[in-house]
């Protein structure tokens, strides 16, 4: 919005062209994020006390985590009103990826928002159906997916790229579809499956967010994706706009969500958050390197399918619990040392993830 105006004050003080800059933007994208998110939160989670809208624990799950029950829930929509007002403030708004990224996380927190209100005022701990879940994530996921492969204006926008190798690039046509909609939907559960310790997600969630916003400033200028060898998408590059809007309405909410949690976000902000790594991921045609650097939401995911496959096929279970951080717990870990210990692992992957930009 900011951008609409800065060409019109740069005719009064030409000191407001530094608005045009996607770099001083998507600084001040990071701060008024966080800004709403740490000045909104204190009266928002008041407001779901007073409702006595907290979360409801299952009587399956680990019994440190009985003591849990009540804390206010649903403080994600802190987060998607936090990204949604900075990336209008400061995106430029005639950007489709823009509108592609934040259509689809606001609705993916629409569909995680009726979830949430089902676990708190039904009070029923499974929320939505997985199967009503999955198809309104699917409409969504192949709504974006298809909105990006008709949008597209050039093979580069559509081509795969593997990790360390220079010149490999994968057209797969009408297929392109598909699998972004996995990207998406996969991710976005991913990262629902993970969250369920304090902080424990959402850290995670702005490392990759943010790698994957100054993965995609590099797509999008045309001498930083020459020289790293990866496919020039135009209009990419301000992806990062959003990408700063995440860290800071990110970090502004783990103020509050931080071990002993205020609030936690639920399914309204994980499912969104996941949503918007899998689009970003998409649109800056890194996949893999989502793959790569979102490990802890892999192994978090794996560590479900092989907990239920095995369970099925032998009457076995591999994990004391699944999800993994739930195994760890069980073991005896203290939960700070499991969520750290999984933040330590992100930033090891994350950094791994930006260097195969290099290694080609």
């Amino acid at each position: 919005m900011l951008v609409w105006l800065s060409e019109y004050l740069m005719q009064i003080n030409s000191n407001f062209a530094v608005l045009q800059y996607i770099t001083v933007r998507t600084i001040f994208s990071v701060l008024t994020a966080m800004g709403v998110s740490l000045i909104i939160g204190p009266l928002m989670i008041r407001r779901l006390n007073m409702h006595q809208i907290g979360q409801v624990v299952r009587d399956d799950g680990p019994e440190t985590h009985f003591s849990k029950a009540g804390t206010p829930t649903m403080g994600g929509a802190l987060i998607l009103i936090s990204i949604a007002l900075s990336t209008l403030v400061w995106s430029d708004l005639d950007n489709h990826y823009v509108w592609i990224i934040l259509l689809v996380t606001m609705a993916f927190g629409a569909v995680g928002w009726v979830d949430d209100y089902r676990k708190v005022f039904h009070k029923n701990p499974k929320g939505l159906s997985a199967r009503w879940k999955y198809f309104w994530q699917s409409v969504i996921g192949l709504a974006a997916s298809s909105w990006l492969y008709l949008s597209a204006q050039g093979p580069a926008e559509l081509a795969y790229i593997i990790p360390f190798f220079k010149d490999v690039a994968l057209d797969v046509g009408f297929l392109y579809i598909l699998v972004s909609y996995f990207v998406i939907v996969g991710s976005s559960n991913a990262v629902n499956l993970t969250d369920g310790l304090d902080g424990l997600a959402i850290l995670p969630t702005v490392m990759v967010g943010g790698a994957l916003g100054v993965i995609a400033y590099l797509s999008g200028n045309v001498v930083f994706s020459g020289y790293l060898n990866i496919p020039y998408i135009v209009g990419a590059g301000e992806i990062v706009i959003f990408s700063g809007a995440l860290c800071g309405a990110g970090l502004g909410f783990l103020w509050f969500n931080t071990y002993p949690a205020q609030v936690f976000m639920g399914d309204v902000g994980a499912l969104a958050l996941g949503a918007a790594l899998g689009t970003m991921a998409v649109i800056s045609r890194h996949e893999i390197i989502l793959f790569i650097m979102g490990g802890v939401f892999v192994m978090e995911t794996v560590s479900v399918i092989l907990q239920v496959a095995s369970f099925k096929l032998t009457g076995k279970r591999i994990f004391r619990m699944a999800p993994l951080h739930h195994h760890f717990e069980l073991k005896g870990w203290p939960e700070p040392r499991v969520i750290v210990r999984f933040w330590i692992i992100t930033v090891m992957l994350v950094l791994f993830g930006l260097a195969t930009l290099k290694l080609r």
